[in-house]
């Protein structure tokens, strides 16, 4: 992309660099979200109610069985290299959190999950990759249009190498650190 020469700046900026600092600077209403995904800003609004459900769902799992303790939250920005994105669920080792900016990297993240909402095609596709480019060793997809759980992992050359999928109801294994089987009942 061609370079925008900024006044009194003596440097050239590239049209990149323009977008980032637009979107960091950019506004939403109250319970919006915006991120850069593939060189395009997304906003997305609130998530509906069964969208929450799911996350209660999930999450409490994660905190109640996981082999070790994790924190999981549900607004952290990540940096990755194809986007700035805001999993629905970010989970990592206590403290991983800790004196973050509102946007860090996506080292020492364990797995992320998205619930499809208004875009689910983002979640499948973008997303997925985004998180696999990240070096994220899991990624859990809940596909609430096809009614199904996937779980990639072994993320090699920008996207993920393998893939469990389950219909809901059925149990998903979940691998360490987590070494439990998520109960998707409840999400059906």
């Amino acid at each position: 992309m061609p370079s925008i020469e900024q006044p009194n700046a003596g440097l050239s900026r590239s049209a990149e660099d323009e977008l980032l600092d637009a979107f960091l600077n950019l506004s939403t209403p109250a319970g919006f979200r915006a991120e850069l995904i593939e060189g395009e800003i997304v906003v997305t609004p609130p998530p509906d109610g069964n969208h929450e459900a799911a996350f209660a769902i999930i999450s409490k799992q994660l905190y109640r069985m996981s082999r070790d303790e994790v924190h999981v939250s549900g607004a952290k920005g990540l940096i990755t290299p194809r986007g700035r994105f805001i999993p629905d669920g970010t989970v990592g080792h206590e403290g991983l959190f800790d004196d973050q900016e509102p946007w860090m990297p996506a080292a020492g993240v364990l797995l992320v999950f998205e619930i499809t909402s208004s875009r689910p095609s983002t979640d499948r596709e973008a997303k997925r990759l985004g998180y696999a480019a990240a070096g994220i060793p899991l990624y859990l997809l809940v596909d609430r249009t096809d009614g199904a759980l996937t779980l990639f992992s072994s993320p090699e050359n920008g996207d993920y190498r393998d893939l469990n999928r389950v219909s809901f109801g059925k149990p998903l294994e979940l691998p360490a650190p987590f070494a439990f089987t998520l109960d998707s009942a409840l999400l059906g």
